[in-house]
């Protein structure tokens, strides 16, 4: 196994894992016409956001994980936030998302940032689980949405 950051040729890769992510989280099929277009963005500009891959030892990708950071200004420097973690179905399980956390880790910490974050949907029990075996602990802030009328 091995994960490596991800590259503008990766794109239809990232998009299908991606969007099958939000499928799996959101529940049902749903369309994500903005998709391709929000990754090549942040592959051409890792200021938006960081993409990583996941391989298989035949080099085919199974899963993908990117972060972004948020600047705060308490701390004078950057939180890192999880937004997307795939995992192909049959490779779940086996400790893959562990590798993939440990390349973002070792980027934040490259990069002096303060601490990894992420959600997860209540109901994703068992993400959750998977998080909480990662080390990850609940956060004692909810986050709470504005929604924009259109």
């Amino acid at each position: 196994m091995d994960v490596r950051t991800a590259l503008l040729e990766d794109l239809p890769q990232l998009v299908e894992f991606v969007t099958e992510e939000a499928r799996e989280a959101e529940g049902g099929f749903k369309v994500f016409e903005h998709v391709e277009e929000g990754i090549r963005k942040a592959l051409e500009d890792d200021s938006l956001a960081m993409y990583w891959l996941l391989l298989d030892d035949s080099g085919e990708a199974i899963g993908s994980i990117s972060a972004l950071t948020e600047w705060s200004d308490w701390n004078a420097g950057f939180y890192w936030w999880i937004q997307s973690i795939y995992i192909v179905p049959a490779q779940r399980g086996k400790g893959h998302l562990a590798l993939l956390l440990n390349a973002v880790q070792r980027e934040m910490h490259n990069q002096g940032g303060l601490e990894l974050r992420l959600y997860v949907h209540e109901d994703n029990r068992r993400a959750i689980k998977a998080y909480q075996k990662a080390a990850f602990a609940r956060s004692p802030y909810q986050i709470m949405v504005l929604k924009h009328e259109h």
